[in-house]
């Protein structure tokens, strides 16, 4: 049976037909709906206050600036100077004073513990100040979970080549780590590139890392855990950075590695090999300079090494390691050799390179040294009078079988570094070198700042007078006076007299300081050759800017309006 509604709704012919006499008008409707009160939404709240931080990215890449400090060795500073170069391509700033910066970033040694503790002190400071950190060097790659270095951005020792990366994400509040080593077919190589930009804190002296990692195991050495085992450039990559260096004003070259003699062991090449490469391509007046070489390696070459040595663009020079004068001790640092081997070495040299200078370290108080092993170490340099001679205490390094032995009591190392310090001062090397007579290539600063240094053949220190026009030259003197460390020259003849001072054949005026190597302002009218990565233009990073302004901009007020729609 259909219903009221059913029988009503059959019978209409027209939908308005549904509204009777007695129903309400439009009017009466309308009338009420001034006193209708919106509910309160008890939901969520949508603000739009200045401090939303919108889902991109507002950071400008390649606009802040950068304090970059260095502890450690002259591959450290090499690393650096690439780490400098590549931000400032990009077109960071690299600053002196770390107040103004907006990043630090930090490249540390491990070495010794004084070393670190300097870096920790650093990372506290920037912590106080506000200021963003990244830091690098061997301290986070030999022990990356160190308590104090959590929540911070790491460059490993091999991944210098992505600094800007690294750089830009701790800007933008990310922590990143990157570790891992450089292969090549599955097999580790040197490292990054050595084309890379960089800005070499003297534009005069090249650092060149020829390989990285050493061979051996010593028992008290941490940075072995960071650098790792050796890898080796190939040759043809260093010589050719060494001809851009020349290229721009570079007058002396610096080889560096946390063994040099080891160099080549992994790719089937010598040391002796590279370094006769090298010769043929440094300029007349120009030097070369070998870095730190241990006993084990250097004695494979000895005969080659002479005649290297001996070259007039290379300085008779070699910094050989010795650690301690006892066998005994030398057997428990894992060293490799004993006592006759480096005596054998420096012999030989001190033979047949004339006046070669021959410096070497010592470290005191290491665990297993008695008294009679100490002796053995005095008696050693008591002989050599070597007129370089570091001297260290024994720090144990975490991680080392050196830290797990029972140490000797710390006033007894200080006792020990204290007299052999007194020996060492005791003598003087350049005693009786008054009125000889010396060219030496000009390449620094004095520490106060009064004089100039140069470095004669055996890479002796002299200081010349402060004038400009003996910088990056190759100036013969005459020694009036000399210190335990240096002496002092004066020139030969008339400074009007060009002989005197030279110019190396074919080097151009040095980079500015701070300049990028490698790269080729366009502001600048320069021949040099350039094979280095691209950079960004002024005009590039000012049209970049405007760019993600704009995004930013337009995607802030999207969320305004999305979030007032919601409400």
């Amino acid at each position: 049976m259909p219903t009221l509604c059913e029988s009503d709704i059959t019978s209409l012919e027209d939908i308005e037909d549904i509204v009777q006499s007695g129903d309400l008008t439009r009017n009466d409707r309308l009338a009420g709906r001034k006193r209708v009160v919106p509910k309160t939404r008890t939901g969520r709240k949508y603000e739009t206050k200045d401090t939303d931080v919108p889902c991109g990215d507002s950071i400008i890449p390649g606009t802040q600036r950068i304090y970059v400090k260095t502890w450690g060795c002259s591959h450290n500073n090499s690393d650096s100077e690439y780490m400098a170069g590549q931000l400032a391509a990009y077109g960071y700033k690299i600053i002196d004073d770390r107040l103004l910066a907006d990043l630090w970033l930090l490249n540390s040694c491990t070495v010794k513990s004084p070393a670190e503790d300097h870096f920790r002190n650093e990372i506290k400071t920037a912590r106080e100040l506000g200021k963003l950190l990244v830091v690098a060097g061997c301290v986070p790659q030999g022990q990356p979970r160190a308590t104090y270095l959590q929540g911070l951005s790491v460059i490993g020792v091999q991944q210098i080549d992505r600094v800007v990366e690294v750089v830009e994400e701790a800007l933008k509040g990310h922590s990143v780590r990157l570790f891992g080593q450089k292969k090549t077919s599955g097999k580790k190589v040197g490292g990054a590139a050595l084309n890379l930009p960089k800005i070499r804190k003297n534009p005069l002296i090249e650092i060149i890392a020829i390989n990285t990692g050493c061979l051996n195991q010593c028992t008290y050495c941490k940075t072995k855990h960071a650098r790792g085992e050796l890898g080796s450039y190939p040759p043809e990559e260093i010589v050719a950075r060494a001809k851009q260096s020349f290229e721009e004003g570079v007058v002396e070259i610096w080889l560096t590695s946390e063994d040099t003699g080891a160099y080549g062991h992994d790719i089937g090449v010598t040391l002796p090999e590279l370094l006769w490469q090298l010769v043929e391509v440094i300029p007349e007046g120009a030097m070369l300079r070998l870095g730190m070489t241990n006993p084990p390696y250097i004695l494979e070459h000895l005969e080659e090494m002479e005649k290297i040595l001996n070259h007039p663009r290379v300085y008779g020079f070699l910094h050989v390691p010795v650690q301690s004068g006892s066998d005994s001790v030398l057997m428990d640092m894992k060293r490799e050799y004993c006592l006759s081997d480096f005596k054998h070495v420096v012999d030989f040299l001190q033979e047949r390179v004339s006046g070669i200078t021959i410096a070497t370290d010592i470290i005191c108080g290491f665990p297993t040294e008695t008294e009679d092993d100490f002796e053995e170490t005095v008696k050693l340099v008591d002989v050599y009078h070597f007129p370089s001679l570091f001297i260290n205490q024994f720090f144990p390094r975490p991680g080392t079988i050196a830290a797990k032995l029972p140490r000797i009591p710390p006033p007894q190392v200080k006792k020990r570094t204290k007299r052999l310090s007194e020996l060492f001062q005791s003598y003087q090397p350049y005693k009786n070198r008054e009125n000889e007579l010396y060219t030496v290539l000009v390449t620094e600063e004095s520490h106060d700042k009064q004089y100039y240094v140069g470095h004669n053949k055996y890479y002796e220190q002299v200081l010349v007078p402060k004038k400009q026009k003996f910088m990056g030259k190759m100036v013969d003197v005459r020694i009036e006076s000399t210190g335990k460390f240096y002496m002092m020259g004066q020139l030969v003849g008339r400074e009007t007299d060009g002989r005197n001072v030279k110019r190396p054949e074919g080097v151009p005026p040095p980079l500015k300081k701070g300049q990028v190597s490698g790269v080729v302002l366009q502001q600048e009218d320069t021949s040099l050759d350039t094979t280095s990565t691209s950079v960004l233009t002024k005009t590039d990073l000012v049209i970049f800017a405007l760019v993600v302004l704009t995004i930013t901009s337009v995607f802030r007020m999207w969320t305004i309006f999305q979030n007032f729609v919601q409400i």
